[in-house]
């Protein structure tokens, strides 16, 4: 299971020291939470942001979007250096336009779920995913407990891909470390999104490499 340390959760006055600590503790991923005040009631990394940190990493950087009208930005976050986008369904009727448009760009497409949205809704744009994003949180802020039906979700999701053949990761982003991190790669989950339980940490690089020891050895 991929590990992606999430910069919202860390010192944003030294967001490359952020990005150093995860390179050193073997992280897969950068998680980038985009909060436009609007869809969720907070502010957060603008395309500047992506811009320096692509700059900065070797990492892949996973934007996370969650914005009103998601369409508008998506070029310009693809331009900036991102290598992943997810939209959230909520925000996005035109689901299938987005997802076409972001892998004609040559990056990865996923949709994130709220809690209380349900996987059904993927039926029909399931294959053209490459990742679907499913919340253990109310998206908005970090530092929120994991909810725990996002496991039983999550094995649902990972059957229905299994059943009809489909290569589609699945990401969880929410309250997820030590004590839920095994439970999580046994639900059927690709890459876990860990903030204030890597950042928060006294020493964060130590933090992925011991989130990454559960893992093995839940396997």
């Amino acid at each position: 299971m991929k590990i992606a340390p999430s910069l919202l959760a860390a010192d944003l006055l030294d967001l490359g020291g952020a990005v150093a600590v995860a390179e050193a503790g073997g992280a897969d991923l950068l998680h980038v939470d985009v909060m436009d005040g609007h869809f969720v009631p907070n502010l957060s990394f603008g395309i500047p942001v992506v811009a320096a940190l692509a700059r900065r990493t070797r990492l892949p950087l996973d934007v996370h979007l969650m914005v009103s009208n998601p369409d508008t930005l998506l070029d310009a976050y693809v331009d900036a250096g991102a290598a992943w986008i997810s939209v959230h369904w909520e925000a996005a009727p035109h689901l299938h336009r987005l997802v076409s448009h972001l892998r004609g760009r040559g990056v990865r497409a996923g949709v994130a779920l709220n809690p209380a949205t349900p996987v059904a809704v993927l039926e029909d744009v399931l294959p053209d995913l490459d990742y679907v994003v499913i919340m253990s949180v109310d998206p908005g802020w970090s530092g929120q407990s994991f909810q725990a039906g996002a496991l039983a979700k999550a094995a649902k999701l990972r059957e229905t891909i299994a059943r009809r053949g489909l290569a589609v990761e699945i990401e969880m982003d929410g309250g997820i470390g030590p004590a839920n991190v095994g439970a999580v790669a046994r639900s059927g989950v690709d890459v876990a999104v860990a903030g204030s339980e890597v950042y928060r940490q006294a020493d964060p690089a130590a933090a992925i490499r011991a989130l990454r020891s559960r893992v093995e050895a839940a396997a």
